[in-house]
């Protein structure tokens, strides 16, 4: 598998960059299975406690799937264009989105399309002011297929995303800060400084608690009120136990930094 993402670990992040600048870093299928491939290595890493996912260059975080690509898909018919583009597309969103460990995009360009739906499933997003976002899919007589019509509007609200969807008009990174579909929007080259200062502040807590929280999130939001309250005190459960839990409490009744094991 060739380098159409780049890794580099160091101090607790992981930094995946989509590799493709020449292409804008558009999704090919080998560039999904690349980055698939990744998330499960650094998912099992324990020296890995969250990632930063990024774009090469200074023009695209992902201009969204490789349309030359996904044409020769949907020419083979709909079995094809569902298996290749679709699920495979779908698939990476759903890694990001139930990753268990905490995912921030650093978006430093043109997110359209694919890239704006990975920004949408991430755990959270920080925007260079250089960036730009768009749904553009209708312009090709087509809805969004990597999880679009679903997760935008659970950000933005129903009205503002039907708006963004069937228009498919670019916007600013300011109003993906305003309908929440990224956490802060920042200077060009404060970007992964800025990314690196926000995981930070979230690998210094317990990893185990970072963890069951993502996942009383992610797995909430889909659900009543009732049954996602019951998945919160299932999580909680899962860290009475813990090593963690017990140094916690242990470090605010001493009146000290913990020293979470991740146990």
């Amino acid at each position: 598998m060739s380098d159409t993402v780049l890794i580099e670990i160091s101090a607790g992040i992981a930094l995946l960059t989509l590799n493709r600048p020449e292409k804008l870093n558009a999704l090919n299928y080998e560039l999904i299975d690349r980055l698939l491939a990744l998330l499960d290595r650094v998912e099992i890493d324990e020296t890995v406690e969250a990632v930063i996912l990024t774009g090469a260059g200074d023009r695209a975080f992902s201009a969204g799937g490789d349309i030359h690509e996904f044409a020769g898909s949907v020419a083979k018919g709909v079995n094809a264009a569902g298996r290749d583009f679709v699920r495979r597309g779908q698939q990476l969103t759903h890694r990001l989105e139930a990753f268990s460990k905490p995912v921030i995009a650093a978006v430093n360009g043109l997110a359209y399309g694919g890239g704006c739906e990975m920004t949408e499933a991430v755990h959270l997003a920080i925007a260079s002011e250089r960036a730009r976002f768009a749904k553009p899919e209708i312009k090709l007589a087509m809805p969004p297929t990597f999880g679009g019509t679903q997760r935008l509007p659970r950000l933005a609200g129903r009205k503002r995303a039907i708006e963004l969807l069937l228009t498919g008009d670019a916007f600013s990174p300011q109003r993906a800060l305003d309908i929440g579909l990224v956490n802060a929007v920042v200077p060009h080259d404060q970007l992964i400084a800025s990314a690196r200062a926000l995981a930070d502040r979230i690998i210094r807590h317990s990893p185990l608690a970072t963890s069951a929280i993502i996942t009383a999130v992610t797995r909430g939001l889909n659900m009543a009120i009732g049954e996602g309250l019951l998945c919160e005190s299932e999580q909680f459960a899962r860290l009475v136990p813990s090593h963690d839990l017990k140094e916690g409490l242990a470090a605010w009744r001493e009146r000290r930094e913990p020293r979470y094991a991740g146990r």
